[in-house]
């Protein structure tokens, strides 16, 4: 199964001389979880570029749903055993970006 773990920005507090170490702890981390071979992708959202919305037909407007709030933050999905191995793989995020994690799993897809 693969899960997301992920944190919203603003849960992420570190005082300003931190920053480094924190990178350095969530990228120790990353790297612990490809050579498992469970890492799938990662990454942060870039705040500074505006979400669009893309009708079907092509037609791109600023923003998003009405009423969904901006995703922001940072993502991270695995590919693991057990929800139980998920839990311990938020846990490590959890420290290294000194903020708690939320655990999603995705839905089973034969295609994917």
């Amino acid at each position: 199964m693969k899960y997301l773990i992920s944190f919203p920005s603003e849960a992420m507090v570190i005082p300003e001389g931190d920053f480094q170490a924190v990178a350095d702890a969530a990228h120790a981390v990353i790297e612990e979880a490809k050579a498992a071979g469970v890492y799938v992708f990662g990454g942060g959202i870039d705040e500074d570029v505006a979400p669009v919305l893309v009708a079907g037909d092509g037609t791109a407007t600023e923003g998003t749903y009405p009423g969904h709030r901006v995703p922001n933050g940072g993502y991270t999905v695995l590919e693991l055993p057990s929800r139980e191995a998920a839990l311990q793989w938020a846990a490590k995020i959890a420290v290294a970006c000194r903020c708690a994690q939320e655990l999603r799993q995705f839905g089973y897809d034969p295609a994917s």
